[in-house]
Parts: C-alpha cells; structure tokens; sequence
C-alpha cells in the first residue's frame, strides 16, 4: 500500500549496531520513541500498530572477517523481512526505525515480496552519504552496514541476497541514490556498473532538491508500484543530525531533507519507509532523534500548512 492509502502504518524497531563499527544504533528505536514517534503518527491521523522491537542476537564469537557478526544480522533481517512483508500484505505502511543500515536488505526484501505476490515491482530511493553497494571482496571493514544495496542487487553473500527466496529484489534502474558523498574507491566501480541513477551531493548542490527528489521519484515509480524509501540520518549535515556513527560534513540541510520527504508524500507512490542509524550515544540532547521523527512525519505526509 502507499502512505497516502489507507492510513494504517505498522512501526517496526529494529535495535542493531552489529552491522556497524561502532556501538550505539541499537538504541535508535529507543530513542525515536522517546521523541513521541507514535503520537506524532497519531495526531497526523495514522491508525498505529507498534510492533515493539525485534529481539537482537549477541554478536557471534566468531564471524567472518569479511561478514562481520554475519549470522546475528542474517537473522535479524530474516525477522525484518517477516514483519514488513506481513504490514505490507495486510495494506499497512511499514515503518522501521534503527538501528544500523543493515537491516534494509530485510525491509526491501518485505515489500518487494508483498508487491511480487501480486505481479507487480518496486522501486528503492536510498537517501544516505555513503553508497553501501560494497561487497564482501570490495569493502575495507566487513561491516554490513556498507553492503546492504549489494544484497539488494543480487550481489555479495548469497545468504544475504536470496533473503525472502528470491533475488534481486529489484531492477536497478529503479534504484536511485541521493545525498551520495563518501565512497570507497573498489565500491564506486560497483556503483558506476549497476545502472542505478546516482544524485550525489553535487546534483543536489546544483540543481536543486526540488528537481533531483521529483527525478528520483520518476525513475523509481517507472513500471513499479511504487517505492521503498531507505533513509540514513548520516545523509543529513551533521549540524543538523549530530547523533550517528559515520558523519560526513557537506550534507542535506534541514530543509532540503524536509523537501525530500514531503514530495515523497505528495508523490502517492511510497510504499515502505526506514529511518535508520540514529546513535544515541553519538547525540546531543536527543536532536537526531528528534529530527528523524520529523523526517518520518513529514514522509507521513505533515504539511506546512
């Protein structure tokens, strides 16, 4: 279903930082919910069903050094990709709040089963500063949190990729990236072959939110559905979003982050939404926290007036 359908949204927290090199996602939910996420959905009228957060493993005792903490977060995103594919069949919004980037092969992967059962395709916006298309031969860390497109692709580790029994989950001409500032050398190789379109911060600089979201949303809406909508707070200027474990100077401003997520609203088109990598421990007075749940109401469809 799409935001602007009817009004039903399933919250999902997903507390996991075992895809990233530093502690502290894991209390993104937590910390979401305390900036009163739920009555904001409320008060936008949003039927809420909070599906609490999922259980999170503790990181292996070994893993490999390429997959770090690879099964832990294999299952987690086997649990993702269950709760999101069951609020999308049911014609409810999936909303998942996080937690590391890690989880969007499960979130993906959900929708892009819902919509599969009915013969139909979707279409990904992944809003972040980094690509996080590297593979496990190309990424400098192992963490997974840098792989998920990757899976998402079809490419990386096959455990990951067939999550949810088919692979790819999309067509990567409807995958679009914005905000896109940071990339490892092996990793925009990749990204150059997928034939994904790629509104780094440069296309935005100039040419404009207004023109890069509008684009964004055409190319992934092209013969799908609709669109997931994949947003990592690091894609926000960290003056704006201090509280994340990878900042990158020169990003969205608060503005243009709003803009983005109003025309996603307006577009009828959003079918699923993650708000993820907001690190309490990384934060000041709870602001990213903050900022997220704004973000996700105006994704919800908030209106200035």
């Amino acid at each position: 279903m799409s935001a602007t359908a009817a009004k039903r949204v399933t919250v999902l927290g997903v507390p996991l930082d075992l895809g990233a090199s530093k502690q502290g996602a894991s209390g993104g939910p937590a910390a979401i919910r305390r900036a009163n996420l739920l009555r904001a959905l409320e008060d936008l009228d949003w039927e809420v069903q909070d599906g609490g957060d999922l259980e999170v493993p503790p990181a292996p005792a070994r893993s490999p050094k390429r997959l770090k903490n690879a099964s832990a977060v294999l299952k987690v995103c086997r649990e993702v990709e269950k709760a999101v594919y069951e609020a999308a069949r049911a014609g409810r919004f999936p909303l998942t709040v996080g937690g590391d980037h890690s989880l969007a092969v499960g979130s993906v992967a959900g929708v892009s089963r819902a919509c599969r059962e009915k013969g139909q395709s979707v279409g990904l916006i992944w809003v972040d500063a980094h690509a996080d298309i590297n593979t496990p031969q190309t990424s400098p860390s192992g963490n997974l949190h840098g792989m998920p497109v990757a899976h998402i692709l079809g490419l990386g580790s096959r455990d990951f990729a067939k999550l949810g029994g088919f692979s790819p989950k999309l067509d990567a001409r409807n995958l679009c990236f914005i905000g896109t500032r940071d990339v490892d050398k092996a990793e925009a190789v990749i990204l150059r072959k997928s034939g994904a379109r790629v509104f780094s911060m440069q296309e935005v600089d100039r040419f404009g939110m207004g023109a890069v979201i509008e684009q964004a949303i055409a190319a992934a809406a092209e013969g799908t559905a609709g669109f997931h909508l994949s947003f990592d707070i690091d894609v926000v200027d960290p003056g704006s979003a201090p509280g994340t474990g990878t900042i990158k100077r020169g990003g969205l401003t608060y503005r243009e982050s709003h803009l983005l997520m109003e025309l996603a609203a307006a577009s009828g088109k959003l079918l699923g939404l993650d708000l993820v990598e907001v690190n309490p421990l990384e934060d000041v007075q709870n602001a990213t926290a903050v900022l997220a749940v704004e973000l996700i109401s105006s994704a919800l469809g908030k209106r200035i007036y």
